[in-house]
């Protein structure tokens, strides 16, 4: 078990959406796991932890990455294109997903907690300096930092900063309620077309369908949702299952909402897994079209087609991109396909920035 957190530490706060059972035990309520914690003990995400009978964040404000990003990589691609988000991230994750591109740090957990600690104002302050027009929760699971992206958040919306979060999609309902009247946009990344097979073998996550329910209630509350999928060779591939996502999208979402379909590279523990099948990628964004969705993308690989947006209307080609820039914009000021006229699901402005990045 080790030694007890220090609790005086600045990042070591008394956590949110929780409450007692008894025993000394805590049941967390942050995301859908809803972890019953024992004293002394943490939960699954490995930052929230049971100090005499309460729930505390060990991660406020310790961050382990901070840098200016477009934002086209989280990726947003119908809100605000071309503008620059200040992006933070902690340790920790509440999924295990053995092919996480950020593994060192969102599979750090318990004892190995580390960052440097920020303050919400430091944070607002740099994003300001660096020319930032957001900021951007994201890297590891943003949920699990809760209590300081909401506080984050409150004060960059009063500054004039938008918000957005890269995320799962585990948060519950309740959570994301309070955290709403500040949160612009979310990426919400799916993983192997929701199979529940593939989160219980590859993510370490019982059941996908509660994502689902945070799906529409983000669109309830008025948070701008680009959904991605990433597509594993072999093990999260199935194209049956991919038409199902689609579906369940354009019936729930909107035909509108932007769809990410995104190649898979080998790493943590997969890396004996193959790059995705180009071939695949383009049947999968082949489907979801079908299927009714009018924006459809592939992602991770740097000059596709597909990486571009079309008129759904007329196929005029409105927004030319390579990774994550712009390289051509024809769309008129209201956003509007010069050649039809047809109305395009782009919220905000293209905003086009030197780019300024920050690494440590």
């Amino acid at each position: 078990m080790g030694d007890m957190p220090d609790l005086s530490k600045p990042w070591v706060r008394e956590a949110k959406h929780w409450e007692a059972t008894g025993g000394g035990r805590v049941r967390c309520r942050l995301c859908y796991r809803g972890c019953v914690i024992p004293p002394d003990e943490f939960g699954v995400c490995g930052v929230r932890y049971n100090a005499g009978g309460k729930l505390y964040t060990l991660v406020y404000g310790l961050l382990t990455a901070a840098n200016i990003d477009p934002i086209e990589k989280k990726p947003l691609s119908h809100f605000n294109p071309g503008s620059l988000v200040f992006s933070i991230s902690t340790v920790g994750c509440n999924f295990m997903c053995k092919f996480c591109l950020n593994w060192t740090i969102s599979q750090s957990r318990g004892r190995e907690i580390r960052g440097e600690y920020f303050t919400p104002e430091r944070v607002v302050d740099m994003a300001a300096k660096y020319g930032a027009d957001g900021i951007s929760y994201t890297y590891n699971e943003p949920t699990i930092f809760y209590e300081f992206m909401l506080d984050t958040a409150s004060l960059a919306r009063r500054r004039g900063l938008f918000n957005t979060m890269v995320t799962n999609g585990y948060i519950t309902v309740e959570a994301l309620k309070e955290l709403s009247p500040y949160l612009d946009a979310a990426t919400v990344d799916l993983k192997g077309n929701a199979s529940e097979d593939f989160y219980r073998k590859f993510m370490g996550v019982p059941d996908p369908k509660p994502i689902f329910r945070t799906l529409k209630a983000m669109r309830e509350l008025g948070v701008f949702i680009e959904v991605t999928d990433l597509v594993v060779p072999e093990y999260g591939d199935d194209l049956g299952m991919l038409e199902e996502l689609a579906v369940w999208i354009k019936e729930n979402l909107g035909d509108e909402t932007p769809f990410h379909v995104l190649r898979f590279h080998p790493d943590y523990l997969m890396r004996d897994v193959p790059p995705t099948p180009l071939k695949t990628l383009e049947a999968h964004a082949k489907a979801a079209k079908e299927c009714g969705l009018k924006y459809v993308y592939i992602g991770n690989v740097p000059g596709h087609p597909l990486e571009n947006t079309y008129c759904p209307e007329c196929g005029e080609l409105l927004i030319r991109r390579y990774g994550f820039e712009i390289l051509e914009w024809k769309l008129t000021d209201d956003n509007r396909c010069p050649k039809c006229g047809a109305k395009i699901n782009i919220k905000g402005h293209f905003r086009r920035k030197a780019r300024h990045f920050l690494w440590w």
